[in-house]
């Protein structure tokens, strides 16, 4: 039987979320989901630092979340910062020439 995995994503605070588990093709819109809700309750004027030194396994949905994350804050006028990005969505970042993107925020 195959394991199911799972993505938490939490927010610490109104400028922080968490993100800890499996951000893959199977958890990708849940998480997407769930980090919505932290964007639109934050306020335009505060930064928000997504932090993924919890995230254990990761593809290239992980890294499409992200960028989704980094839209929505872009439209809503909010800065958003991504740290301890894990390997698996560095090196999609990579090879979808994104890195800087990623980093530029």
């Amino acid at each position: 039987m195959p394991q199911t995995r799972s993505v938490q994503v939490v927010e610490a605070s109104p400028d922080r979320l968490n993100v800890s588990g499996a951000l893959t093709f199977e958890t990708a819109r849940e998480a997407y989901t769930a980090g919505l809700r932290t964007l639109r309750k934050g306020g335009a004027s505060s930064p928000l630092q997504v932090d993924c030194a919890g995230v254990n396994e990761s593809d290239s949905a992980g890294l499409a979340v992200l960028l989704e994350w980094l839209a929505t804050a872009t439209r809503a006028g909010r800065k958003i910062q991504f740290v301890n990005l894990p390997e698996g969505i560095k090196a999609a970042a990579d090879i979808s020439d994104v890195t800087e993107i990623l980093a530029a925020r």
